[in-house]
């Protein structure tokens, strides 16, 4: 059975790579690897364990492993081959643009500077995986769609969020994490060398306090169907806002489905977060019934929680709050680890120094549960401040764009990727949360599409990057 499915995820993956380079290598559509990302992306660590599962093979799993890197390489080269002059293409530097470039010159330094324990093989691996990101926000950056192009994409997205949830029914129905069908384990212990923990032979992720799924869909693990969802809810829901009042049917189902994976996926920072951005979505819209609404939901919780709720839950969620609980003890000791560590060395301590990647090794890690605190580990208070600044700009931006665009795609892109980034604040206080690469960098060519639609409107008549 492993070797049919594995046949069938070969065939599919084959066909849309195919496609993909064609268009970008010998059509000029070098755009269209975004394509790829969006639909392979989500299901990245459940085709390398179904491939592992089936072939047994490494070097299998390598091939699938790295098509990403490759489509995102060649989308990049197909760029530079069909510009007619390329020293003459009119760069012209955004904020956010200058501060991705400030942070990638700093990661270069401490590529080839000897500083830290890691080896260089593993230093590159990390700043492979800084840079990728980058080159797709600035694919982004440089994307100039259709309508049609833009609502093939979000049509992907809707289809992601839909399908997670099925998948998720699906866990629910038969009682068993996909991730127990597809060889998660295997694959982890054989080539990521990280031993089957938790009691349900997954990873302790899996599975919450008081021993009941968590479940992950296709994703990687729960806490990335969680920060995923946040991609899908905000996609549905600006197409909800903005379209025809009898279109609504599709758009409600997306928001749904993305709201049902987040009660799957049982993840607290993404409950929280989930808020933030709906929080974010009524500012933006001057929605102030519902800023109140949402006062009011969180007063009710809280009666409820001091009054009715069992003393299971009101134990959970004081715990919870008071750092006792295991895992928000677990977060608070690497924060604290990771600030020593920042205040001993605040220039840093090197590349694969922190962090939940594979090229971070375990006995060099210091913290690892803080996206911020990691950057500012390896690459000092400096490293740190680009990141958050980074973020900042590129929700600013976004807003803007989303308040000044009069092309309702434009429009839709932007909101997606000004609410998107700021919900994920918070789990970025508590994951590695850059490593979800489906929504990391989906959002990241948003930013980058966001950036260059704000320069056309500010000049408008001038040729932008």
């Amino acid at each position: 059975m492993s070797l049919i499915i594995f046949a069938f995820i070969a065939i599919v993956t084959l066909v849309l790579i195919s496609w993909v380079l064609r268009m970008v290598l010998f059509e000029g559509k070098w755009e269209y690897g975004i394509y790829f990302l969006l639909f392979f992306l989500p299901f990245y660590i459940t085709v390398l364990s179904i491939t592992y599962l089936a072939t047994g093979s490494s070097l299998a799993v390598n091939i699938f492993q790295f098509l990403k890197e490759i489509v995102v390489i060649s989308s990049v080269m197909g760029f530079v081959l069909y510009q007619k002059n390329l020293f003459e293409y009119p760069f012209r530097l955004h904020r956010v643009d200058m501060l991705f470039l400030a942070f990638l010159i700093l990661a270069l330094f401490f590529l080839v500077l000897p500083i830290g324990e890691a080896s260089f093989l593993n230093k590159a691996l990390y700043f492979k995986n800084m840079l990728i990101p980058a080159m797709v926000y600035f694919l982004g950056r440089n994307t100039k769609f259709s309508h049609q192009e833009i609502e093939r994409l979000f049509k992907g997205i809707f289809f992601i969020a839909i399908a997670a949830f099925l998948v998720n029914v699906f866990e629910k129905t038969i009682d068993t994490h996909l991730q127990s069908l597809t060889g998660y384990a295997l694959f982890n212990e054989e080539i990521n060398e990280i031993e089957p923990t938790g009691h349900f032979g997954l990873t302790w992720t899996f599975e919450t306090q008081a021993v009941t799924k968590r479940l992950a869909s296709f994703f990687s693990d729960p806490l990335e169907l969680a920060s995923s969802v946040l991609l899908g809810f905000s996609a549905g829901l600006i197409w909800f806002l903005t379209s025809k009042r009898e279109d609504w049917f599709l758009y409600t189902v997306v928001m749904l489905c993305s709201l049902a994976s987040l009660f799957f996926a049982a993840s607290r920072a993404a409950f929280l977060a989930f808020f933030i951005m709906i929080f974010y979505v009524a500012v933006i819209f001057k929605l102030y019934r519902l800023i109140l609404s949402g006062f009011g939901l969180a007063i009710a919780f809280v009666i409820y929680v001091l009054f009715f709720a069992s003393d299971d839950f009101y134990y959970f969620i004081v715990d919870t709050i008071t750092f006792e609980n295991t895992s928000s003890m677990g977060h608070l000791v690497e924060w604290l680890l990771a600030l020593d560590s920042m205040i001993a060395n605040p220039l840093g301590i090197g590349l694969a120094m922190s962090g939940n990647v594979g090229s971070v090794e375990d006995e060099l890690r210091v913290g690892g549960e803080n996206q911020f605190l990691i950057y500012g580990v390896q690459m000092g208070w400096l490293g740190m401040m680009l990141y958050i600044l980074i973020l900042a700009f590129s929700i600013h931006t976004s807003l803007k764009v989303f308040n000044r665009t009069e092309d309702i795609m434009t429009a839709r892109i932007a909101f997606v990727a000004g609410s998107v980034k700021f919900g994920l604040l918070l789990p970025l206080f508590t994951a590695n949360a850059e490593v979800y690469t489906y929504v990391s960098w989906i959002t990241w060519w948003m930013v980058g599409y966001s950036v260059h639609a704000y320069q056309r409107i500010s000049t408008p008549k001038a040729i932008m990057a």
